[in-house]
């Protein structure tokens, strides 16, 4: 036995000999029912104290590697080869439920995987159809760019400043007065929550949210130990709102404009009273007008227009206008605030693609993206057109709904409250995919987010009257 611990070593002696003697078992050199030295020999053979070694075979023991017998001496146990290989591999599942993240709904986790199957009929999905995005487009601008190597490398912390300068002018059509300085570049609008989560929060600040929330879908707030608080519009004061979030860090998050997942939009007298209360109670803003660019009508200004107080985060994509993959959306707000939020996108990604942020310069700067939106609005609005159309086809006795006033949903109220996880899976053992209420409200059972932006009209008309049928069905079992 010519192996000894090694003392210069930051490891303790006594993990080292559990190290060596595991060693051995795993090699064959000790194979099961191996009777060990004793601790005595075992101390003089090593050069260790007694104490050492009985420390390694407590350990080696309670691991089931080890066993003595009564009266007798330590043999290598009969199991140890196979207790050896398990111990070789990382129990992951204990890391994942460790870990700071939270997983998502079984629902949505499903969804997103649906979401990849060609021959589901999705009827709730929240993006363009592929023939919506203006692929061929995309592709003959890109022969127009003027690359070179400052231009896709890394761009600065806050983005490219081309694009900045561009989406100055572009806000300005919102009443969004704004620098460069006051913008900072995303990947797309849930990157901006998840900045401003880790960024500008601490744990167990809390979260306003309307009742119906699409930040229930996704947890970057909940991940890092915040809390949502639902807010009704009636409780929708200072005085309620100041009592709920006693001296904790707040913000409140809002989407005045075509609200997901309801499609609601606020009066200005509602954003104007909305404003004043929250800079009443110096309560931030995170103001998401991501589907501002899809309304079928003209629009009251958005809050970040009225605010006076730098107090209102304001966040915008392309995702729901361009192309989801390009990846671009950005935030503006004080640039203080703008600092920080790229100091920890840069700690992350590194900055947006650089071929992204050319891209959309020149969508900006050239009226490509006006002429988009407009085709666009034309599209969607036949789309809106025909599904409610459907829906007063079928629905008409059992359900409710809002006339769309653009974006991509219909929020629909069943009479009777069948919208389950066993109704969800019923649609899609029948090839129909959607987003239950639920999702955005864990309590809700009546509604569901419908979308006319994705399926085709054929899609669209066998989808719902799947929905129907199923719906009939449930109702009668209620």
């Amino acid at each position: 036995m010519h192996w000894k611990p090694d003392r210069t070593l930051s490891i303790s002696l006594s993990k080292q000999i559990v190290q060596w003697i595991t060693e051995n078992i795993q090699s064959g050199e000790w194979p099961s029912g191996t009777k060990l030295p004793t601790q005595r020999q075992l101390a003089v053979l090593l050069g260790v104290n007694r104490s050492t070694i009985q420390e390694a075979m407590d350990e080696l023991k309670a691991d089931g590697i080890i066993s003595s017998k009564v009266g007798s001496s330590t043999y290598v146990s009969n199991d140890s080869w196979n207790i050896l290989v398990k111990q070789k591999q990382p129990n992951w599942q204990k890391y994942i439920e460790a870990s700071i993240h939270k997983p998502n709904y079984q629902t949505i986790q499903v969804i997103n995987e649906c979401e990849q199957d060609d021959s589901i009929i999705r009827l709730s999905t929240g993006e363009l159809a592929p023939n919506l995005l203006p692929t061929a487009k995309i592709q003959a601008s890109l022969q127009q760019l003027q690359l070179d190597g400052r231009t896709i490398g890394y761009s600065s912390p806050q983005g490219s400043l081309p694009l900045r300068e561009a989406l100055c002018q572009y806000l300005k059509k919102r009443d969004i007065t704004a620098s460069p300085d006051n913008i900072c570049i995303v990947s797309g609008g849930l990157q901006a929550l998840q900045l401003i989560a880790v960024g500008l929060l601490e744990t167990g600040s809390i979260v306003f949210q309307d009742p119906f929330s699409y930040l229930n879908s996704i947890h970057p707030f909940q991940s890092f130990g915040m809390e949502l608080q639902s807010v009704y519009p009636s409780n929708r004061n200072e005085t309620a709102i100041d009592k709920r979030r006693g001296r904790r860090q707040s913000i409140y998050y809002a989407i005045p404009t075509l609200h997901n997942p309801t499609g609601a939009i606020w009066s200005m007298e509602e954003k104007q009273s909305f404003y004043h209360m929250c800079k009443t109670l110096h309560l931030p803003i995170i103001e998401d007008d991501v589907y501002f660019e899809l309304a079928f009508e003209e629009l009251t200004p958005p809050l970040k227009a009225i605010d006076t107080a730098g107090q209102v985060l304001y966040l915008g994509s392309m995702s729901k206008t361009l192309s989801p993959g390009l990846r671009i959306g950005w935030v503006v707000a004080p640039s203080p605030v703008i600092k920080r939020l790229a100091d920890i996108k840069m700690q992350m990604d590194y900055g947006s693609s650089a071929f992204s942020q050319e891209i959309v310069t020149h969508w900006l700067t050239t009226g490509l993206y006006e002429q988009h939106l407009q085709e666009l609005k034309i599209e969607l609005q036949r789309r809106a057109v025909l599904m409610e159309a459907l829906l007063k086809q079928y629905f008409t006795n059992i359900a409710s709904w809002q006339s769309p006033k653009g974006g991509f949903y219909i929020w629909i109220r069943f009479n009777q409250p069948i919208v389950t996880t066993d109704f969800f899976f019923q649609l899609l053992k029948q090839k129909v995919l959607i987003n239950p209420g639920y999702i955005y409200e864990p309590k809700d059972t009546y509604h569901i987010r419908l979308s006319y932006a994705y399926a085709s009209d054929s899609e669209l008309q066998l989808g719902l009257h799947i929905l129907y049928e199923e719906a009939m069905g449930n109702m009668k079992e209620c």
